[in-house]
């Protein structure tokens, strides 16, 4: 396995190092790019210096150097980190598959701290790359959670390969933003039943409340992952509207979304709705409802609202004699 030592070396031989009197030379005219972390900037900085550190990206780095073919001085404190980041960015910008597939490696080994690189990857993405590639390149931009990226991968969400649309999709979900929450909501219309699921769980996780309208039109298309969501964003009539989803929707995905209702904190979801979501499936006796609320009787906090419990345990009381449940005559 390669030391940090050799990996560090190899990268000096991909890139073109300057001493300080050449550096000096291009000041004013080339940009200088500064990928140490802010505290050290602030202690002082080369003129018109681009802050740009590996582990925390300027999501308006895109702006600030808009010509990505004019040269581009890296520095740090130290040649380490900048060896490494102009090492990526060189490679990246190569049009060698095989340099490119390398430095998004890198970019997915280092996480978050590899969001320096991503301008870089969403310039190759819009200027395209083959299929092997865009893939990879969308999922680094996923594991760096920038999002920075999300305006660049949100376009491969409505790419010809469905493939390529569930990956973008699930990006998305990472990388965050307006630009995101846009491009799922567009998908929960996707002709691919995995690319409507996967994107009507990021929204939930996103917290796009603004989605709900189009989550419950995904609901009536039988995106059942849509179900859960609603749950977690829902407020007022709109978890009336999916608590009434119950007899005419499967159980198991109705459920799904009051699962995440009732436990939600009691400031989005007060008592009153809960116990209301718990009287409603227990007036369906069902053996179903019955082992639903002993699960939700089972996760119910300690520390959680007493009246909501009661509500439970008598709603399991009165539906343990279901046919098929647990407490039913045999």
């Amino acid at each position: 396995m390669a030391t940090p030592r050799d990996l560090l070396k190899e990268a000096k031989v991909r890139i073109d190092e300057i001493d300080v009197d050449e550096a000096a030379a291009r000041l004013g005219t080339d940009t200088f790019l500064d990928v140490r972390e802010p505290e050290e900037f602030e202690q002082g900085a080369l003129p018109d210096a681009v802050l740009l550190p590996r582990g925390n990206l300027e999501f308006q780095v895109e702006g600030k150097i808009p010509d990505k073919s004019a040269p581009v001085v890296v520095y740090c404190a130290s040649g380490v980190r900048s060896v490494f980041a102009a090492d990526t960015l060189k490679r990246l910008s190569s049009g060698d598959q095989a340099q490119i597939k390398s430095a998004l490696d890198d970019v997915r080994v280092s996480a978050k701290a590899g969001a320096s690189a991503v301008p870089a990857i969403a310039d190759l993405l819009q200027r395209g790359l083959p299929q092997p590639l865009t893939q990879a390149a969308i999922e680094a931009i996923g594991d760096t959670e920038s999002q920075a990226g999300s305006e660049a991968v949100a376009w491969y969400a409505h790419d010809r390969d469905f493939t390529i649309r569930r990956v973008a999709v699930q990006v998305l979900a990472r990388t965050r933003g307006p630009a995101a929450v846009k491009a799922l909501r567009t998908a929960l219309s996707d002709p691919d039943g995995g690319v409507r699921g996967l994107a009507a769980t990021a929204l939930g996780g996103l917290k796009a409340k603004e989605a709900v309208g189009d989550l419950f039109t995904a609901l009536d298309h039988k995106v059942a992952e849509a179900a859960a969501s609603i749950g977690e964003l829902c407020a007022g009539a709109e978890c009336d509207r999916l608590l009434g989803e119950l007899g005419s929707v499967p159980f198991d995905v109705v459920t799904g979304g009051l699962d995440q209702m009732l436990f939600r904190p009691p400031v989005e979801v007060n008592d009153d709705a809960k116990v209301k979501v718990i009287g409603r499936v227990r007036e369906l006796g069902t053996a179903e409802a019955n082992r639903f609320l002993r699960d939700v009787q089972s996760k119910w906090p300690k520390n959680w609202s007493q009246r909501v419990k009661q509500s439970i345990d008598q709603a399991v009381l009165a539906t343990a004699a279901s046919p098929g449940s647990e407490g039913a005559p045999q």
